[in-house]
């Protein structure tokens, strides 16, 4: 068995016998991790990070994975923005930024108040062009051992279109990590990959934005999975289904936040991203491996194609 049943209509999705295939191995050393893997449509190809090997790497279909960028500053979350930038969080220069047509570079998000981040860790960019990020404590090796915290929290930032303000909309986890939006981009789903916690979390998204933190509201509990895996990357397909990193594998829970269904991988599943022509093949970071399912519900495009009309 290959996927999980546990309700019918996680068939519509996959059946029991579909596998996810390999497309490559052996990044980021022993432990890992690659993440962040992010489709490029225009060219057909997939950039992904090597976080300990501070570099990133693209596979594309006839060459397979070559290295694309060296010194990444531990690079890890990567999206697109409306305009098809390429938007990275960094763990080692702590911040947020933006990579130019011109090859240039523009700092998306530096500091709070005066005050560096943890280690930005996932990021998404709404269709009005705000950008959502999550900021973790840090944590050798993913950080330097002298890597301390300035801010007193592990926050969700938003940062405005216009890059003229960031506001720390969330900051009652302990270790956020990976967050995405409802098709309709009504509700925020952020997760904690904190062993005691395991969770991934629901909010309202008022007009202007924010995050309402008085409808914060439980979406799924992991504990009580002793599987090896937990939740860290997210995404969701467009009947609002959210795929997110849990114990055994690759979890997937209906819009009622029911869980349906396990893509089962024993490379312990970090990060995932939509991709292909259709959109329908989920692309997915394992601790030290790259690879991909082909589904039966096409994900949302990045940038989605609501944000680029």
């Amino acid at each position: 068995m290959a996927v999980e049943i546990l309700d019918e209509s996680m068939r519509r999705i996959a059946p029991p016998d579909r596998s996810a295939e390999q497309l490559g191995s052996g990044y980021g050393g022993p432990g890992g991790p690659a993440e962040g893997p992010i489709w490029i449509h225009e060219g057909g190809y997939l950039l992904f990070s090597d976080i300990n090997g501070n570099r990133r790497h693209r596979w594309e279909p006839a060459r397979g994975v070559t290295i694309d960028k060296e010194g990444t500053a531990n690079a890890n979350g990567m999206t697109r923005d409306r305009q098809g930038r390429l938007v990275v969080c960094h763990h080692i220069s702590r911040c947020v930024d933006r990579e130019e047509p011109d090859g240039s570079v523009t700092v998306v998000a530096g500091n709070y108040r005066g005050m560096r981040f943890n280690r930005p860790n996932d990021v998404v960019v709404r269709s009005d062009g705000s950008i959502y990020f999550t900021d973790p404590p840090p944590r050798p090796p993913l950080t330097p051992a002298n890597h301390f915290p300035e801010i007193d929290a592990a926050g969700v930032y938003r940062v405005s279109a216009d890059l003229s303000r960031i506001n720390m909309v969330i900051r009652s986890f302990v270790n956020p990590n990976g967050l995405c939006f409802s098709p309709d981009e009504k509700i925020l789903y952020v997760n904690d990959s904190n062993a005691g916690r395991k969770l991934v979390m629901a909010y309202d998204v008022e007009p202007n934005g924010m995050p309402d933190l008085g409808s914060e509201r439980l979406f799924c509990d992991m504990k009580g999975d002793r599987r090896p895996g937990g939740p860290d990357g997210m995404k969701v397909d467009v009947d609002g289904n959210l795929y997110c990193t849990g114990p055994g594998g690759i979890w997937v829970l209906n819009p009622a936040g029911k869980h349906i269904g396990t893509i089962l991988d024993d490379n312990v599943p970090i990060n995932m991203n939509w991709g292909d022509d259709d959109w329908s093949t989920l692309y997915f970071t394992g601790r030290t491996t790259l690879n991909r399912i082909r589904l039966g519900i096409p994900g949302i495009p990045v940038p989605s194609r609501a944000a680029s009309k």
